[in-house]
């Protein structure tokens, strides 16, 4: 099972808004969030809250994709997110997550018995590739126990 499928399968709000992996691995996540009318805002194009959560699923698969094979001693969890509207998004949406710091370096902190925090950043466009949305979410590994 892909992360994708994993994800469509666990988290209720990828199904609910139907989003699309298109590209997961440890490098990049790309997601897209088809154009819906019943999740459009006042202007016509896709809501705020639904263009977050594409973006921040963006941010989680790249995560699972970095680090999968540490989920037997830390969990995955979200500290904090920052999101800037930059243009207005019409039609169909993609979100580009990448990571902000080297897998390895956020590893050995782990070994050493740290909680590492990383940035990950997402860049959310529309078909014409006009960036309509960056989002910063940061993320940590708790150890588990």
């Amino acid at each position: 099972m892909s992360i994708g499928e994993m994800l469509a399968a666990t988290v209720p709000m990828v199904r609910t808004l139907n989003l699309e992996y298109l590209e997961t691995t440890p490098e990049r996540a790309v997601l897209s969030l088809p154009d819906q009318g019943e999740f459009h805002n006042h202007i016509g194009g896709p809501h705020a809250g639904a263009m977050f959560t594409l973006a921040e699923s963006a941010s989680g698969a790249i995560v699972l994709a970095a680090f999968g094979d540490q989920l037997s001693r830390a969990v995955p969890l979200a500290v904090s997110a920052e999101i800037a509207y930059r243009k207005v998004a019409l039609g169909p949406v993609t979100a580009t997550a990448t990571l902000g710091r080297p897998i390895a370096d956020v590893v050995a902190e782990l070994d050493v018995g740290g909680r590492p925090e990383f940035p990950v950043a997402v860049a959310i466009t529309r078909e014409d590739g006009a960036v309509t949305g960056e989002m910063t979410v940061v993320w940590t590994l708790r150890p588990n126990g």
